[in-house]
């Protein structure tokens, strides 16, 4: 039944756009009928080259955000655990987390030319800013019962890290992947809108161009379809490593 759940919205939405749609209140070509939206979904997956699009978003996506955890992951902890690192970079991320790190793009692009580099190097540095802040929150607040218990065990510096500090934030490390991982979908798809011949985002606006707005909104329902594969995937993942917290929570 939980996995039902979720068509108690969506099966009414689809009524209301139907009912929309066939009105004859507004333009076809703004409410196109749900018949038509769930061909071109089927039509995409039967293309060869939407397929390519696909992973030519897919891996920007992951690459940068690949990217922004490798870097994220340690620079938090560093700055969860050392007050000097935290006095020196806290004030850093905190002033121009609230920077919409898209206006920065013309000069991405200058720097690193039209193509993927750019595109992922925004994607890194849109999705570094969750996941150092969160990862940084959750190392800082280790119990410090559990540091002394791992001291008078005889544990050391590099031993308590490993054993204590980095099970302790892996919740908060996955909460900032959960905020990072559809940021990157996201800035992929607008950078791609904006100067790119290939990829999901340019399958939008060049639908839109071209006045399919039946096939702008089958892309549209792939690209959120993927965010939630992703999603699953990343919370599966999440239970897997991270199966002692299951123990400790419940729903209410």
């Amino acid at each position: 039944m939980s996995r039902l759940m979720p068509l108690l919205i969506i099966i009414p939405a689809l009524i209301a756009w139907e009912a929309a749609s066939r009105s004859g209140l507004w333009n076809p070509l703004l409410f196109p009928p749900v018949e038509k939206i769930t061909r071109e979904v089927a039509l995409f997956f039967t293309r060869p080259a939407s397929l390519l699009e696909t992973w030519t978003s897919l891996y920007r996506a992951l690459g940068g955000f690949a990217l922004a955890a490798a870097v994220g992951v340690p620079l938090g902890m560093v700055m969860g655990r050392s007050r000097r690192a935290g006095e020196l970079l806290d004030p850093l991320f905190s002033g121009t987390y609230a920077v919409p790190k898209l206006a920065l793009f013309p000069i991405f692009v200058f720097v690193f030319g039209i193509g993927s580099l750019s595109k992922v190097a925004l994607i890194f540095l849109e999705c570094l800013y969750p996941i150092v802040i969160v990862t940084a929150q959750g190392a800082r607040g280790v119990n410090r019962v559990l540091l002394w218990s791992a001291a008078n065990m005889g544990a050391g510096a590099a031993a308590a890290l490993r054993r204590v500090v980095i099970p302790a934030s892996a919740p908060f490390i996955f909460a900032g992947f959960r905020v990072a991982l559809p940021i990157s979908l996201i800035v992929v798809v607008i950078t791609e809108m904006v100067s790119s011949a290939d990829g999901l985002g340019y399958l939008v606006i060049y639908s839109l161009s071209s006045l399919k707005t039946d096939r702008m909104l089958a892309v549209v329902l792939v690209i959120a379809a993927l965010g939630w594969l992703l999603d699953r995937a990343l919370v599966v993942l999440r239970d897997r490593l991270i199966y002692w917290e299951k123990l400790e929570t419940y729903y209410v």
